[in-house]
């Protein structure tokens, strides 16, 4: 199979799931950024696909009305799936990728781009979904997110496997999924102004 298919594939699965959620909503996702993890079957590969669910469920909610039962449902399962994806990946890869000097600054940086996501998706839950500021803050958050996703995929991926053996990566992948369905078995939505 082509390498493209076989990408084409992974990110429709990816987006089959988001869709499973509220089917009666499109998905106008729009071009996602080329890497070549999308697909694979290691721990990067998993990452992506999560990223690849987050983005059409930002697309999903972008298509409802105020506060519909379709967005309070899309939105909850958003901050479910980034909470647990972002507290499993810093346990399962940016743990050991902060040990190694040549690759600690992007294990920071990401980590604490996860901590000011939560932040604007508590900033969000705590606020009226009806209000038009709501959905400006929400499209905030989300070229927030999208930022933070691309350079993981183009950049702090791409530095933090030339630093891994094979043996990490797949440890990291059976820690991230058996994390991952913890956290989101435990994920309590907070809500919290942030005043800016």
């Amino acid at each position: 199979m082509h390498p493209q298919t076989f990408q084409a594939q992974a990110k429709a699965k990816s987006i089959a799931k988001a869709k499973a959620i509220v089917p009666d909503l499109p998905v106008r996702l729009g071009s996602t950024p080329a890497t070549t993890f999308r697909g694979n079957p290691d721990i990067f590969g998993r990452l992506v696909e999560d990223h690849d669910m987050h983005r059409a469920l930002f697309a999903m909610i972008e298509e409802t009305e105020g506060k519909s039962p379709e967005r309070k449902k899309l939105f909850r399962e958003l901050v479910k799936e980034i909470k647990a994806h972002s507290a499993a990946e810093e346990q399962a890869l940016w743990s050991t990728v902060m040990r190694n000097p040549k690759t600690t600054d992007d294990a920071r940086h990401a980590v604490s781009e996860h901590k000011e996501l939560d932040e604007m998706l508590a900033d969000l839950a705590a606020r009226d979904m009806a209000s038009p500021t709501w959905m400006r803050r929400f499209k905030k958050a989300k070229d927030e997110y999208l930022h933070h996703v691309r350079e993981e995929e183009q950049e702090q991926f791409l530095a933090a496997q030339k630093h891994l053996s094979t043996a990490d990566v797949a440890y990291m992948k059976r820690v991230f999924i058996a994390r991952k369905r913890d956290e989101k078995a435990s994920v309590k939505i907070d809500k919290k102004i942030k005043l800016n």
